[in-house]
C-alpha cells in the first residue's frame, strides 16, 4: 500500500517545478508513514522513518517525558517516545501512543528544560485528540484527495520552522492548487489546536513544578524564522498562530508562573550534556566533533564525545585512542552504565565480541531493569558472535527476556538465528515472522508465519503469535 501512496503522489507532483517536486518528495517519506498510522497500520510504526534506539537516551527521555505524561492524564508507560534521525529542530505526534523527537533537536537544546517543553507541548496535541481530529478529516474524503492538502500545510509548517524555501515554496503550490475553503479550514483548525497545546503544556510542566522557561525559548527559535512566511500575504496560510501573537501569549503565562524561576538539577543537566556529545559522537564526522569538543575542554561530555569520535577516525590506532578515551570516564564514574556499553560497544563494532561481553555484562548490571532491553540485545548478540553452544543457550534467555517489554525485531531476528543454530528451523521461521511484523512488512511477515504453522503445535503461543500475523489484514485505501 505504501508504494502505491509513493506512486500516486509522485505523479501529482509531476506538474510542478522541479525545485518545488524536490521539496514535496523530500518530506514524502515522511507523511507515508503517517498515513500509514492514520489507515490503522500498527506495526509499520518505523515504515519510512529513520528511527535509531539507544539505551542511554531513551532512559533520559522517559525521565523527562514520564512525569508529564502521568500529570497530562496519558498514564505511565502508554506513550513511547521515539527517535528520529534527522538534524531539523523538531517534534511531532501521529497517534496517540508515540511521541516523535529529531535527533537534531535533542543536540541543539542546550537544556533538559527545552526538550521537556517541548514534550509537554507535544502531550497537548495528544491529550486534545488533535490527530484524531486529522484522521476524521481524512477521512471523511473518500478520494483521500484531501492528503495532498494536509501535506501541503504540513510543508509550510516545516518549511518554515527550519528556514528550507524549498519545502516552502512546496507547501505554498500544494495550496495554491486545492480547493480554498477546504484549507482555510484545516489551517484555522491547527492554529487553534497548536495554541491549546501550548497551554496545555504549560498547565502541565506548572503541575510537574518546572518552568515553562524551556518551551518559550523554543518557539522564540521559531520566530526568529518567521520572515520567511511574510511572502505569503494570507495570515490563514500558517499552521501556527502568527508567531508574534503566540509568543505575547506564551511569554505572559510562562512569566506569570510561580515556577518561572525552577532551573534543571546539575545532575539532570549533565546527564543531558551527555546525551548531547554522545550523539555528536556517532552522527558527526570526527572532525565536527573534535571542533565542537577541543582538547581544551576537559569536561565529562565532551571527552565522551571525543572518545567516540576516535574510533571513526579510523586508522590503526583508532579503537585503542577511542578505549584509552573511555576507559578514563570509566575510572572516574565506574557506577554509569553507559560508558561500560560505549566500550562494549566500540569493540564489537571492531569484531571483538568476546571481549566485549564482559563490559556489556558490567553495564546490564548498573544499570539493572531500567531500560536494559536494549543492552540485552547487544550482549544476546555477543554472545551469538562466539559461535559458542552455551553461549547461543544463553542468548536466547536474554532475548526472551528483553522482548516481553520491548517487542524489537532485532531481537526477534537473533532469536530467528539463534533457532536455526540449534536446527529448530519452525521456531525460526516464527521469529523472523514476528521481525517482519514489526518492521510493517505484513507480506514476508504472513509467508514465514504459514511455513512456521505447519510444524508447530497447535496451540502453543507461538503457534497463536503466528495465527494472529496470518490473520491480520492491513486496511486498504
Amino acid at each position: 500500500m505504501l508504494g502505491q501512496i509513493r506512486e500516486k503522489y509522485q505523479m501529482m507532483f509531476t506538474g510542478l517545478s522541479r525545485r518545488v517536486a524536490r521539496g514535496l518528495m523530500a518530506v514524502m517519506a515522511v507523511v507515508i508513514a503517517a498515513s500509514a498510522l492514520v489507515s490503522g497500520m500498527r506495526p509499520a510504526l518505523s515504515q519510512g522513518l529513520p528511527l535509531i534506539r539507544d539505551s542511554e537516551i531513551e532512559a533520559l527521555l522517559n525521565d523527562y517525558a514520564q512525569p508529564i505524561f502521568r500529570a497530562s492524564g496519558l498514564g505511565s508507560g502508554r506513550i513511547t517516545m521515539r527517535i528520529v534521525r534527522n538534524d531539523a529542530f523538531n517534534a511531532f505526534v501521529v497517534d496517540g501512543g508515540n511521541v516523535f523527537v529529531h535527533t537534531g533537536l535533542l543536540m541543539q537544546s542546550d537544556t533538559p528544560n527545552q526538550v521537556i517543553g517541548v514534550i509537554a507541548h507535544e502531550a497537548g496535541h495528544i491529550a486534545g485528540g488533535h490527530m484524531a481530529a486529522l484522521r476524521h478529516r481524512i477521512a471523511k474524503d473518500q478520494t483521500r484527495a484531501l492528503l495532498l492538502q494536509i501535506l501541503a500545510a504540513g510543508l509550510m509548517a516545516g518549511g518554515i520552522a527550519a528556514g528550507d524555501r524549498d519545502v516552502t515554496a512546496a507547501g505554498g503550490a500544494g495550496l495554491s492548487s486545492g480547493p480554498n475553503f477546504v484549507i482555510r479550514s484545516l489551517l484555522a483548525e491547527r492554529r487553534s489546536q497548536e495554541s491549546a497545546a501550548d497551554q496545555f503544556g504549560l498547565r502541565v510542566l506548572d503541575a510537574t513544578k518546572q518552568s515553562g522557561r524551556g518551551m518559550l525559548e523554543t518557539f522564540e527559535r521559531f520566530a526568529q524564522q518567521e520572515y520567511i512566511s511574510d511572502t505569503y500575504k494570507d495570515p490563514f496560510a500558517r499552521s501556527h498562530p502568527v508567531a508574534t501573537d503566540r509568543l505575547n501569549q506564551l511569554r505572559r503565562a510562562v512569566e506569570g508562573s510561580r515556577y518561572y524561576a525552577n532551573f534543571d538539577s546539575p545532575q539532570l543537566q549533565l546527564r543531558h550534556d551527555l546525551m548531547r556529545a554522545k550523539l555528536s559522537g556517532y552522527l558527526e564526522s570526527p572532525a565536527i566533533v573534535l571542533n565542537r569538543y577541543p582538547m581544551t575542554d576537559k569536561s565529562l561530555p565532551a571527552r565522551y564525545a571525543r572518545g567516540i569520535a576516535r574510533y571513526f577516525q579510523g586508522g590503526r590506532d583508532g579503537l585503542q585512542a577511542a578505549l584509552a578515551e573511555i576507559d578514563q570516564l570509566v575510572n572516574e564514574r565506574p557506577d554509569y552504565a553507559y560508558f561500560w556499553e560505549v566500550k562494549g560497544d566500540l569493540l564489537m563494532r571492531s569484531g571483538k565480541s568476546v571481549e566485549a561481553i564482559p563490559f556489556l555484562r558490567k553495564a546490564i548490571s548498573l544499570a539493572g531493569k531500567k531500560n536494559d532491553t536494549l543492552m540485552q540485545v547487544q550482549l544476546a548478540t555477543a554472545l551469538q558472535n562466539t559461535g559458542q553452544k552455551a553461549s547461543v543457550g544463553e542468548s536466547i534467555k536474554l532475548l526472551k527476556a528483553s522482548l516481553i517489554e520491548d517487542p524489537n525485531p532485532r531481537a526477534y531476528r537473533l532469536l530467528a538465528a539463534a533457532y536455526y543454530n540449534q536446527g529448530d528451523r519452525p521456531k525460526a521461521d516464527a521469529m523472523t515472522a514476528q521481525a517482519y511484523y514489526f518492521e510493517g512488512n505484513i507480506d514476508q511477515a504472513q509467508i514465514f508465519a504459514k511455513r512456521a504453522q505447519r510444524a508447530l503445535k497447535a496451540g502453543s503461543p507461538e503457534w497463536i503469535k503466528n495465527e494472529d500475523i496470518i490473520k491480520y489484514e492491513p486496511p486498504r485505501g
